[in-house]
């Protein structure tokens, strides 16, 4: 079963620890974030500016780039209510499209029962990382979960088998606390070892691989290039997932964003430079989020803990520009020193889901939410 170019491909890059949203799509005329920002604040000169209220963080050249370009959309205000402020819960939130409980179903294994609903291809679905993201994990659908496509397809210092038993350990310890070793070790047998079988069918997708772009010697550079050279091998992989980070800026955080977002947006280039060169992009999308934003008033070296953030989604076929209102920084706007979600990330999801994978959204994200036009 391989892949067209009328098929969908959604890729999926997660900024883990919880990204600075006011430093990174800046309110620069707010003089509120003057205020607010009296270490971290981005210099005026440094900000590269969009219209006359917004700009991006100086790292960001290349996405604004493409940004210009009609490739990129800002939807402001990301998140849920209530936010918990922890990690964990967040991105379990996120993962599972479930606010109010515990959930156990990720939103992305839903959606590959929808596209393969008879497990005809075992890399319907590729993560590129250590562990398996749980907004892949449902009983039942085989996710490729592959560290490193290099080293697992040339079978250098790393065994398949060890693989193979550092991401299940790995999975097995990041779910067991929250459904239990049983429910753990019955996914792990249903699904776990099958899901890795789809790794041994990447072994080729290095070896067919031809570009003349160069990637940057970074983490998440080499994830995107794994995910162009699994893209560019026609195995008919749907969905790709890959995370960044950590951005937990509570302290040091001026030097410490500004190096994670030069990595990231220099990665993002690299990847759809890569993919135009093969005449492989117009039918691929890439959603960026983190968990929640920082808290809007620094703390005198870093930034701790908020809610609402901002989403990007970039390609051809997106419809480039601004989504939704950017929030109030008004203090008694504010909930807790944070900026108030204004879009629901399962809007988000939705206009994904139903616009780009033509998906009935609402049995995978948990009810009908508004959707920002983006495609």
């Amino acid at each position: 079963m391989t892949s067209t170019k009328k098929d969908p491909v959604l890729v999926v890059l997660q900024l883990t620890g919880g990204n600075d949203y006011l430093n990174t799509v800046i309110p620069y005329t707010d003089p509120l974030y003057r205020d607010n920002r009296p270490v971290v604040g981005v210099p005026d000169a440094r900000i590269l500016k969009l219209n006359d209220t917004i700009g991006l963080h100086p790292e960001l050249a290349p996405i604004k780039a493409m940004y210009q370009q009609g490739q990129v959309a800002i939807i402001h205000g990301v998140g849920y209510a209530n936010s918990p402020r922890s990690h964990f819960r967040s991105m379990d939130i996120w993962h599972t499209c479930e606010p109010d409980k515990l959930g156990t179903e990720g939103w992305l294994g839903r959606t590959c029962r929808e596209i393969d609903p008879n497990k005809e291809n075992v890399v319907t679905a590729v993560s590129f990382g250590p562990s398996l993201p749980r907004a892949l994990a449902l009983p039942g659908v085989p996710v490729a979960c592959v560290d490193d496509l290099q080293s697992y397809g040339m079978l250098t210092s790393i065994t398949g088998e060890e693989q193979r038993s550092r991401i299940l350990d790995r999975f097995s310890r990041l779910y067991m606390p929250t459904i239990g070793q049983g429910a753990v070790m019955d996914y792990l047998g249903q699904t776990g070892l099958d899901s890795m079988k789809g790794a041994d069918i990447l072994k080729a997708a290095p070896e067919r691989y031809s570009s003349t772009i160069e990637y940057s010697d970074t983490t998440i550079s080499k994830k995107l290039k794994g995910i162009a050279q699994v893209h560019l091998a026609n195995l008919g992989t749907r969905i790709f997932y890959c995370d960044h980070g950590s951005f937990d800026s509570h302290s040091n955080q001026v030097g410490m964003h500004d190096k994670l977002w030069k990595d990231v947006s220099n990665a993002v280039d690299e990847f759809f430079a890569d993919l135009r060169e093969h005449n492989a992009s117009d039918n691929v999308i890439m959603l960026v989020f983190s968990e929640f934003g920082r808290r809007v008033h620094d703390n005198g070296s870093g930034t701790d803990h908020g809610a609402a953030g901002a989403v990007f989604v970039i390609g051809n076929s997106v419809k480039g520009g601004e989504y939704g209102e950017y929030p109030s920084t008004r203090p008694q706007d504010l909930e807790q020193g944070d900026l108030v979600p204004s879009t629901d990330f399962r809007g988000v999801y939705t206009t994904i889901l139903e616009d780009w994978l033509r998906l009935d959204a609402a049995p995978l994200v948990g009810g009908k939410f508004e959707k920002p036009a983006f495609l």
